[in-house]
């Protein structure tokens, strides 16, 4: 199978949606058979899977950054509609570019289609699995009609690029990615990784304050690493932030928007007393050990977010199929741990270093699957560990 015959393809027909519990697959197309759903609702919130700049007939558009990043954004707004929502409603927006060349150009393009308060936002460069594809994009939003309102630290001027710093929702604060700036007056902090890390944090913190929140709120983060040689000095910082439960967690080497910056972190944090940290079991079913660094995942009330997993157990092996295998086995005895199942996955993002392999890995993911597919995303990150061929990240909702 080639890695174009998977990707995501918005038709403009009539919509269908299939519950599950409390899932709902939003489909605006016949099923092609394709191993994820173009967006999942579910808890309130809206899932859509990374989406690409292809045609009615599923063809990639011809064109430029611009060109591209205009029609992967109808895509999506296409999506948003078939799911009673607007790109006006989006909270969370992931862009991954092929080039960071291409970064000013989308920023032009993808500024246009949000007028007023734009949503949060992460952009990351790394290769894409459709040949051609210089620009991919996926989005968490919410229902037309639900809360979502800007925070913004009292004292910072609003980000010279088009998104906000975070968007709330009920009790869920979507963080855009954030990097070593001042957010008072868009200035560079530089320094090496700790000095970069510490200061994002420090911004993580005084955003999650405007929110009500702090860091003992944050259930999932995502940290993009320009270098793995960095991953001591990030670390260092970011686990004095959690001292205890921290929040489940992928880590991945990817290229960011501006060669200054060492490191990007984004967040998710959710106000609940319900919150709790789930260890993941082993292989032969005695307790995991927890980690200072990260929860296995992170239940609070009814959706449980899951830290990123290694395909590891599958052995001293290059074999992709095998290491997504093994992946998901770690994110089944997760989700049993917590009282879940892979029925309740609503998002799943795959970081594949070889993009080449993505056949093989879309081969294991769909056995375990079958039906009903969450939203994904497929991006050509690396995980820290050099043996590590694949790491997937999971959102699960009851």
């Amino acid at each position: 199978m080639r890695p174009h015959l998977v990707l995501v393809v918005v038709l403009a027909v009539t919509t269908m949606t299939f519950a599950q519990s409390s899932k709902q697959i939003v489909r605006t197309g016949p099923d092609l058979g394709l191993p994820f759903s173009p967006a999942v609702k579910a808890g309130g919130l809206i899932y859509v899977s990374g989406t690409v700049a292809t045609d009615a007939r599923g063809q990639l558009v011809k064109g430029d950054i611009t060109a591209q990043t205009r029609q992967a954004l109808q895509n999506v707004d296409a999506v948003l509609e078939a799911a009673g929502s607007s790109l006006a409603q989006a909270a969370s927006v992931m862009v991954y570019l092929t080039s960071a060349g291409d970064f000013a150009a989308m920023n032009a393009e993808y500024r246009s289609h949000w007028p007023k308060d734009p949503p949060a936002r992460t952009t990351v460069i790394t290769p894409l699995a459709l040949p051609g594809s210089l620009v991919e994009i996926s989005v968490v939003a919410v229902p037309d009609g639900a809360e979502r309102l800007v925070v913004r630290p009292r004292g910072w001027i609003p980000s010279p690029n088009p998104y906000n710093y975070a968007i709330r929702t009920g009790n869920t604060l979507f963080l855009s990615g954030l990097v070593s700036r001042n957010g008072r007056d868009n200035s560079h902090v530089t320094g090496d990784i700790t000095r970069q890390t510490n200061t994002i944090l420090d911004n993580a913190a005084e955003i999650l304050k405007a929110a009500d929140m702090s860091f003992a709120d944050v259930v999932s983060s995502r940290v993009f690493l320009t270098d793995r040689a960095n991953v001591r000095g990030m670390n260092a910082a970011y686990v004095a932030r959690f001292p205890t439960a921290p929040p489940a967690r992928a880590t991945v080497r990817a290229g960011l928007s501006t060669a200054d910056y060492l490191v990007e972190i984004t967040m998710v944090a959710v106000k609940d007393p319900s919150r709790k940290a789930i260890t993941t079991p082993n292989a032969d079913g005695t307790p995991g050990t927890p980690s200072a660094a990260l929860s296995g995942a992170i239940q609070v009330g009814d959706r449980l977010y899951l830290s990123g997993m290694l395909g590891l157990d599958a052995g001293d092996t290059a074999d992709v199929a095998a290491q997504t295998q093994a992946s998901l086995a770690g994110i089944g005895r997760t989700l049993r741990a917590a009282g879940f199942d892979f029925a309740n996955v609503v998002e799943g993002v795959v970081y594949l270093p070889d993009i080449g392999h993505f056949a093989d890995m879309n081969g294991a993911y769909q056995r375990v699957f079958e039906r009903d597919f969450p939203a994904r995303t497929t991006a050509g990150a690396a995980p820290m560990n050099p043996g590590a061929q694949i790491e997937i990240m999971m959102t699960a909702v009851k």
